[in-house]
């Protein structure tokens, strides 16, 4: 009599020499496996890491800090609506909401940038136009020099707070404080230099200039400066639902909103752009499953087919064994292991590929630091993988655990 034990150990010997005896036709039938699982292991690695690479990114801003935005429906677009926020709602706000740190007002009264210049040198930046409580609400702390001051804003002074990159695009000295460049053709006076906060998948953080709220509204005119951002950072330990109670009371009413009306305004956060970016990882997540299940599903059909013709070649041997007393059971577990080292071989190798590719395509994109491949995700390959093995395997074994051992040895 074979034991349970034996079977397994023979049953494992002889899948592995059958599957070393032909070695192309074995990769061949591991092929959609390997691609399968190469497929979702890549797409969630580059995934986490990228998750992982933003939420750094949002953490380094502060996860508690809050912009209010003017928010207009599709519908009202549509009808030639667009709903704003304005300077007098900044000043509505302030001092009156409890539970705040700071709260300041930023406006960028030219959408698509601006061109500076220093001397014969000029680029394109971001112009931000904001008080002196900018610097604690979003943590913009200089190099050298200093920030915008109340003085600047209540003197409308044509001062500038440069981002560290603009010191390299405009060739200016390494100190630059008191150096005067030109927005649209207006001058301003530097006096302070960003710290460097660095590029973000190839958008430049350090390239911008802030220069006082009031400066900027008087040169850009009120009909491009209508609509601004609000921006404020909670105290420690208040209630953020409460601070945003309070706001949409306040400016529901100066809008002039009805019970039933939506709120025209939205508040954004890191900790809402997180969220956000983890539903669409898991979208993605979701996507990759599909895709590698398909695969899979092919793969398992490939090691089937495989599978019966090894039946059909073995015929012979197999009624042998059965002559020599070898149970039905025996020929099963032999088969079934074959297939099941087949796809769990082809796991194994889809993950390391997958890795190796994600690792790959980090060395094209710099800010994505860390391939990250979970635990779960390598358990769910090897589970779909071992699945898929027993699943596709129970027909050829089955067929081959069948076969009349004289017919078998009659085989040619």
């Amino acid at each position: 009599m074979y034991s349970s034990l034996l079977a397994t150990i023979e049953g494992f010997r002889a899948a592995l020499h059958s599957i070393r005896a032909h070695g192309m036709r074995s990769m061949l039938t591991m092929l959609g496996v390997i691609i399968g699982v190469a497929a979702v292991i890549t797409v969630v690695a580059i995934t986490q890491g990228l998750s992982y690479s933003i939420k750094q990114q949002l953490d380094d801003l502060g996860s508690d800090m809050v912009t209010i935005r003017a928010y207009t429906t599709s519908e009202q677009e549509l009808l030639g609506f667009e709903n704003t926020l304005s300077y007098d709602d900044f000043l509505a706000l302030k001092g009156k909401v409890s539970g705040l740190e700071d709260m300041t007002a930023m406006m960028q009264p030219f959408s698509f940038g601006s061109s500076v210049r220093f001397g014969r040198n000029s680029t394109h930046t971001q112009i931000i136009g904001s008080d002196s409580s900018y610097q604690n609400v979003v943590r913009t702390y200089p190099q050298m020099g200093r920030f915008l001051s109340e003085s600047d804003d209540l003197r409308r002074r044509r001062v500038a707070f440069l981002g560290s990159s603009l010191i390299e695009k405009l060739k200016m000295p390494d100190s630059p404080v008191g150096e005067f460049v030109s927005l649209n053709g207006e001058w301003f006076r530097v006096i302070g230099v960003a710290e460097t906060v660095g590029s973000f998948f190839g958008f430049d953080q350090d390239n911008y200039i802030i220069a006082p709220f009031s400066t900027m509204r008087s040169l850009a005119g009120k009909e491009v400066t209508r609509n601004i951002d609000i921006m404020f950072r909670p105290s420690k330990g208040a209630s953020l639902p409460e601070i945003q109670r309070q706001i949409t009371q306040i400016l529901r009413k100066r809008h002039g909103l009805q019970k039933d009306d939506p709120d025209d305004f939205e508040f954004r956060s890191a900790e809402k752009t997180k969220k956000q970016f983890n539903s669409v990882t898991q979208t993605v997540t979701l996507v990759a499953g599909g895709v590698v299940g398909v695969s899979l599903l092919v793969g398992g059909i490939g090691i089937m087919n495989i599978m019966l013709v090894s039946v059909t070649e073995r015929t012979r041997e197999i009624g042998t064994v059965k002559a020599l007393g070898a149970p039905p059971s025996f020929i099963m577990i032999q088969f079934l292991i074959e297939a099941l080292i087949l796809s769990l071989l082809g796991g194994l190798l889809g993950i390391l590929l997958g890795y190796g590719f994600a690792a790959f395509i980090t060395l094209l994109l710099p800010n994505l630091t860390e391939v990250l491949v979970p635990f779960w995700a390598i358990l769910l390959a090897l589970s779909f993988t071992t699945a898929i093995g027993v699943i596709f395997g129970l027909a050829p074994a089955s067929k081959a655990a069948r076969l009349n051992p004289i017919d078998a040895l009659k085989y040619e």
